[in-house]
């Protein structure tokens, strides 16, 4: 919405200065100023998607994202592909997080029972914990860091975006969180089937290994699929309830961020204080409370079962769009300034959830 509202000010305000324009006239407008970074972005999802098919361990965004970063570093789009480029980072992200949300049940909570819970929440205290103090370590953007720290506790590309949504981070930084966190999901994929087999975990420990740990739906999928089916139809449970987690994270930044815009917009201006109302969107950003709503609906069983495959693969048909959108948008020499620093703390924080996971299911008696 924010893309909307930049192009509405700019094309908008300098069309009204020679005609006004009825409000038809102005929609038709928008539309042609967002269609060519839109199709751009379409065209590069398409393409990713059917790449992604034949190497289903790499998968569709990632792909998307590092084909986008190739061509914004051999030619960057030109500012009229930027309006519908950002349309597309920020609304079809925050669109696909709505998506997801048809997919849940807090029904599946419950289902996980107590055994798996302990470990949940631990690995996502443990996550975000090493990723303020690592990150404070490394020096980081704290905007990095988060991202990096709520992808690798949460639900990697699908929390990043909610994340962004909220704190409206640098692209660059999405970027490289993104990368950093697929890079690590890669590597979980091929490594933890033949731990589990060297360490002899049994189908159930392994899928909520899997689950706890590795970032990514699909990739949970991918390394619990290849353990075992048991292990697969566990990971996956235990993995869409872990993402149930984008609720609390995600109003607790908005909160924060709230705050902290309250306090930089108190000031004296001619020896008179002004406050400045803080805007409830940004507080609440409403794509959550739509994210909320989906999972109610899902929960009545107003989403038929037969529907959840396909409303899945449109989440993620959104999200290597999205992420499309957001390679083409990367400055390339912001990535090429953070160094190595992000990429050891993804490598940090993948350690951790991962010896986190395991710890903690020794605890609590389920390893």
């Amino acid at each position: 919405m924010e893309a909307v509202h930049d192009i509405e000010t700019e094309a908008g305000g300098a069309g009204a200065a020679v005609l006004a324009p009825s409000p038809q006239t102005g929609m038709a407008e928008r539309v042609v100023a967002l269609l060519p970074g839109v199709l751009a972005s379409v065209a590069l999802a398409a393409a990713a998607t059917f790449v992604g098919g034949l190497a289903p361990v790499v998968g569709a965004p990632v792909i998307a994202i590092v084909c986008g970063i190739v061509i914004a570093v051999v030619r960057r789009p030109s500012a009229r592909f930027k309006p519908g480029i950002s349309f597309v980072s920020k609304s079809v992200l925050q669109g696909s997080i709505v998506v997801l949300g048809l997919g849940l049940s807090l029904s599946q909570v419950l289902s996980t029972g107590t055994r798996s819970l302990p470990v949940l929440v631990g690995t996502l205290v443990a996550a975000l914990g090493v990723a303020w103090l690592a990150g404070r370590l490394l020096r980081l953007p704290a905007d990095l860091a988060t991202l990096v720290g709520v992808g690798t506790a949460i639900c990697g590309a699908s929390a990043i975006a909610a994340t962004d949504a909220v704190i409206d981070a640098d692209e660059a930084d999405v970027s490289y969180a993104i990368a950093t966190i697929f890079t690590f999901n890669v590597v979980a994929v091929l490594l933890y089937p033949t731990l589990g087999h060297v360490f002899g975990f049994s189908q159930r420990t392994f899928g909520l290994w899997a689950g706890t740990a590795i970032n990514d739906l699909s990739s949970v999928v991918a390394a619990s699929t290849t353990y075992g089916h048991a292990a697969a139809s566990y990971g996956v449970i235990v993995k869409l309830t872990r993402t149930l987690a984008i609720i609390p994270i995600a109003l607790g930044l908005a909160a924060l961020r709230g705050r902290r815009r309250e306090a930089v917009a108190e000031g004296r201006i001619e020896g008179r204080t002004v406050r400045r109302r803080m805007d409830l969107r940004r507080v609440l950003p409403v794509f959550i409370v739509f994210f909320v709503g989906a999972v109610a609906v899902n929960t009545v069983g107003l989403v038929p079962a037969g529907w959840h495959h396909s409303l899945s693969n449109l989440a993620t048909w959104m999200i290597t769009a999205a992420l499309a959108a957001i390679g083409l948008s990367t400055d390339v020499g912001h990535i090429r300034r953070a160094g190595l620093r992000p990429l050891v703390l993804g490598a940090i924080l993948w350690l951790t959830v991962g010896l986190a996971s395991l710890g903690l299911q020794a605890l609590t008696g389920t390893l």
